[in-house]
């Protein structure tokens, strides 16, 4: 009896016993990629968010606008003030005519709609790029930006630290949702897995009974069940992760001709962590329902 040991053994069973329940096989199949799916789009975007808010932060700057009737001596006075201030580390006059030079630059090919607004018809304004030293404590940002408002002759200041707080507010929310998500859609897959398990065992009752009278170990009648869920988590992850690849090239492809302001890391930085993570959660999830239907079901 020794020779029945061998993995292809246990395979040919496990295979054996998803075919006779093919209905719930492709059911936990399906279930089980749905959540892993959901799981890698969550995963996808969480590293996206951080990968931007590091962006962000490297920038430590707050951008400083003044009045729009500003003369030259009042402008100098402004960015003198500004110097002035503890906790600036270095700041860049911006002209009026750089600012739409920029902003020519940035529009590509629609850069034709800004002839009409040099010299004299310039609507932007004298502005400064304030940058601060990495890694300032919050409450001294703050403070900081609430020094800049009260210089006379600033109309107001845009600063990053608080679009990075606002996107670090949604990747937290993010990730609650996710988390909530995973939770339902796991005990599903478990649940439906457990179904499938057990209808297979019950398919086998005389078979399992007859073991047990010869002498069959535990060991032996439960690992053909162990494989059904290996099976039905590794084809999951595998169904998952290629339409996760495609997905994410998509929204990739149409990020990069759209949002040129968001950066999105290529596929290939997430292929590996990504195949890696499906196939653990595919395999821990088909085992433990396995465990459990068996546990439940080969008692008497």
């Amino acid at each position: 009896m020794k020779k029945h040991y061998s993995t292809s053994y246990f395979l040919k069973q496990a295979f054996t016993g998803l075919w006779r329940n093919g209905v719930m096989s492709i059911a936990s199949v399906a279930v089980l990629m749905s959540c892993l799916v959901v799981l890698g789009c969550f995963a996808a975007l969480v590293v996206n968010i951080n990968v931007n808010l590091d962006n962000i932060a490297e920038l430590n700057e707050i951008m400083v606008y003044c009045e729009y009737e500003l003369d030259d001596e009042a402008v100098e006075k402004v960015g003198k003030e500004i110097d002035s201030l503890e906790l600036v580390k270095k700041s860049e006059h911006i002209t009026k005519d750089q600012a739409l030079e920029d902003l020519k630059n940035s529009s590509g090919d629609h850069s034709d709609i800004y002839d009409d607004m040099s010299g004299e018809n310039n609507p932007l304004c004298e502005s400064f790029k304030v940058e601060y030293a990495a890694g300032t404590e919050a409450a001294k940002v703050y403070d900081l930006e609430s020094q800049l408002r009260s210089i006379e002759g600033v109309r107001k200041i845009s600063s990053v630290y608080q679009t990075a707080k606002t996107i670090d507010s949604f990747k937290n929310g993010v990730m609650l949702i996710a988390v909530w998500f995973l939770v339902i859609l796991f005990v599903v897959s478990i649940f439906v897995i457990i179904n499938t398990i057990r209808l297979a065992v019950y398919s086998r009752r005389h078979e399992i009974s007859v073991m047990r009278y010869v002498g069959a170990t535990n060991r032996f009648i439960t690992l053909p069940f162990i494989f059904e869920g290996v099976i039905i988590g590794v084809v999951a992850a595998a169904i998952a992760y290629f339409i996760e690849m495609y997905l994410y090239i998509y929204i990739e492809g149409k990020a990069a001709d759209s949002i040129q302001i968001i950066s999105v890391l290529p596929f290939e930085n997430l292929a590996i962590p990504l195949a890696a993570g499906f196939l653990a959660v595919g395999i821990i999830t088909g085992v433990i329902g396995s465990i459990v239907s068996i546990r439940k079901n080969l008692k008497s």
